[in-house]
């Protein structure tokens, strides 16, 4: 969008708080379209508005805003490998066989881990959930691991999450005679391991075109085939009722959600129908886990992304890495409620390292500021946990507006790093380079996320290399940063209907950006700070309607500052409406997320 702001600006802001030129998202062509989905659809411009710029005809709007997994489910043996799947697992459900999962240590893999265990549950076998602990196994199946599951008794062992490249692991289970599955959805080469049946549709030589699923989604398809394929032996009948696949879409959901996947088409409908699941409360580990985080009214996929997910992460990140499968599988109230409690303890202390690793990086950030602007951030520490690098380089590139990575150096003179990008900017691209280089000991990932391997010796090189590799890249993208504006509203404008209505239009997510409304000329009549680091605001416009608002994580960064020091004055604030469920009434609430000064941006 950059380069079109002078004709689409709003607000005349060319230079908000947050650094930003703020852009209508929709094009003329899409404002047309906007106004053909609100004439023919009955509904408000400003809906129109959000469902044109995320690529909806008029003729689509009907059926987009009312996502059905009926129309939108596939065939599951369009992926490839997928029969041949659910023909091995059935004949070990028919023959009583034990069967062993082994799953990622993210919330993607805990999930895919318990639609799998809960659908063999129900088909009377108790499936060994094995996931590997971030520090010790690293990531993915190992000959160690795959070898003590076979004398445990495995015949069967089935991978969610990973697998794609276990080479060395699925040889060593070949040897000790172990039948392997799996079911993945990360990036692959040419050449596959031998398996079984190896379902990704990221293999390059699968047609599905559902290579925007994640791994719970893929097991799900999975269980789907594998329930046609019994139904089709005649397993079912008087004696053995089918399983209710729709009541694992919960699962799926939180796994949609919190792997960061597109919110189109299919993930669409999974995560709309699961949000409706989960609403039953049907599943003893996510009740709890809402218990915990103190959920008011329904579950949203905000919730799940920055409350639940969280929580299910912090056992792998620096706890039990199985605790999240088991909190999924479990039907026992009480267990349920002890396992979530642990997490969210778990996640407090996570939160605690997160911010003491934050304060020692920006520490060493602001000290090379001072004499020079390096295009990415890379920070090292020997006193850091491995396990929360990703996020503190989260942090970083959120503050600093630029690429970033974090390293934590290990006692083996090894690093283990992550690093998070911009738009505009490959990440994942230029650590492969690295790789190629020699610089790292191994590395990878997609264009805005990337791990590594560095020896410590070779983390100052590393940085010269990745900024000469991304240097350009970053100025260019910094250069056009743009803030997309869904349209404007008034405090009086942000109703409880509207934002309903909103609702319909989501779920919001990766793919799927949540609306941004500019608020213009509105009074900050009060600002405080909220613990935390947030800022609580009300604006209240030139009626006198306030509308509750609340600005996360900023109070030491300068939308925080400018917000608290604008106690009084009118200001423009562009955000996010949400509904407030506090104690059971719905209320409007604005999630701040940029501000501008009206007296320095003036067309």
């Amino acid at each position: 969008m950059a380069g079109q702001g002078p004709v689409r600006g709003v607000l005349g802001v060319s230079r908000s708080i947050g650094g930003r030129h703020w852009v209508d998202r929709l094009d003329p062509d899409q404002a047309a379209i906007a106004r053909a989905i609100a004439q023919r659809e009955g509904l408000p411009e400003l809906l129109g508005r959000v469902l044109a710029s995320r690529g909806v005809s008029a003729e689509a709007a009907t059926a987009f805003l009312s996502p059905s997994l009926r129309d939108l489910m596939p065939d599951p043996d369009v992926l490839r490998d997928m029969d041949v799947a659910a023909s091995r697992i059935a004949d070990a459900v028919m023959a009583g066989s034990r069967i062993a999962i082994f799953g990622d240590y993210d919330v993607d893999g805990a999930t895919s881990s318990a639609v799998l265990a809960r659908f063999l549950r129900h088909q009377g076998l108790t499936a060994r959930i094995f996931i590997p602990d971030r520090i010790v196994d690293g990531y993915g199946p190992n000959p160690r691991a795959v070898e003590a599951l076979r004398e445990d008794g495995a015949e069967l062992l089935v991978t969610v999450d990973c697998g794609t490249q276990s080479f060395e692991a699925f040889e060593a289970a070949r040897r000790v005679g172990l039948d392997v599955v799996a079911l993945d959805h990360h990036q692959a080469s040419e050449t596959l391991p031998d398996l079984v049946a190896l379902v990704n549709p990221n293999r390059q030589d699968d047609l599905s075109g559902l290579g925007h699923l994640c791994a719970a989604g893929v097991t799900f398809l999975g269980v789907v085939a594998v329930n046609r394929e019994l139904r089709r032996r005649g397993w079912y009948g008087p004696a053995r009722k089918e399983p209710d696949l729709l009541g694992y879409l919960d699962l799926v959901a939180l796994g949609t959600v919190c792997d960061v996947v597109p919110l189109k088409g299919l993930n669409r409908a999974f995560v709309v129908q699961g949000i409706k699941v989960m609403r039953a409360r049907a599943n003893r580990g996510l009740a709890a886990l809402c218990d915990v985080v103190r959920l008011n009214g329904p579950a949203t996929p905000y919730h799940l992304g920055f409350l639940l997910g969280p929580r299910i992460n912090a056992g792998g990140r620096i706890g039990d890495a199985a605790l999240g499968a088991r909190l999924l599988t479990t039907d026992d109230p009480l267990e349920a409620g002890r396992i979530a409690t642990e997490l969210d303890v778990l996640n407090r202390e996570r939160q605690a390292m997160e911010a003491e690793m934050l304060a020692e990086a920006e520490a060493d950030v602001a000290a090379s500021l001072v004499t020079r602007d390096p295009p990415v951030i890379v920070a090292a520490s020997a006193n850091w946990h491995p396990g929360i690098v990703g996020l503190v380089a989260a942090r970083l590139k959120e503050r600093h507006g630029r690429p970033a990575f974090a390293v934590a150096l290990g006692e083996d003179g090894l690093g283990t790093g992550s690093g998070r990008s911009i738009p505009g900017v490959d990440l994942g691209k230029a650590v492969r380079a690295a790789v190629d280089g020699g610089l790292l000991v191994k590395g990878g990932g997609h264009a805005m996320a990337a791990g590594l391997t560095i020896r410590a010796t070779e983390t100052a090189a590393f940085a010269e290399f990745i900024e000469g590799q991304l240097g350009a890249e970053v100025e260019q993208a910094r250069e056009g940063a743009d803030f997309d504006i869904d349209g404007a509203l008034t405090a009086a404008g942000a109703t409880v209907d509207l934002i309903e209505l909103l609702e319909k239009a989501g779920p919001y997510g990766s793919g799927q950006p949540e609306p941004v409304f500019a608020f213009p000329a509105h009074k900050i009549a009060y600002a405080e700070p909220a613990g935390n680091g947030h800022v609580r605001v009300a604006l209240s416009s030139t009626d006198g309607t306030r509308l509750k608002a609340m600005a996360f994580r900023v109070g030491d960064r300068p939308l925080g500052q400018f917000l608290l020091a604008a106690r009084g004055r009118t200001v423009h604030v562009a955000g996010v409406l949400t509904l407030d469920h506090w104690q059971g009434e719905a209320k409007p609430q604005l999630r701040i997320l940029d501000a501008a000064d009206p007296q320095t941006n003036r067309s």
